[in-house]
């Protein structure tokens, strides 16, 4: 179930400081998990963690 509101294009574009083009790149090529609802895309905020995390150039300290 979800806990926090999905994210639309726009908001993670804006969260990451780029283009909602490249957001929507990144959903296309199947990089950025994302769902489509009606016409629009939704980003959920566990999966955005998740490709930050996963496009970081080394481990997060909690990783060990």
């Amino acid at each position: 179930m979800l806990t926090k509101p999905m994210l639309t294009v726009h908001e993670v574009a804006d969260l990451l400081k780029v283009r909602e083009s490249t957001v929507r790149t990144w959903i296309h090529d199947a990089t950025l998990r994302a769902v489509k609802l009606g016409k629009e895309w939704r980003v959920a905020a566990k999966d955005l963690e998740a490709f930050v995390e996963s496009n970081a150039n080394r481990p997060s300290k909690a990783d060990g």
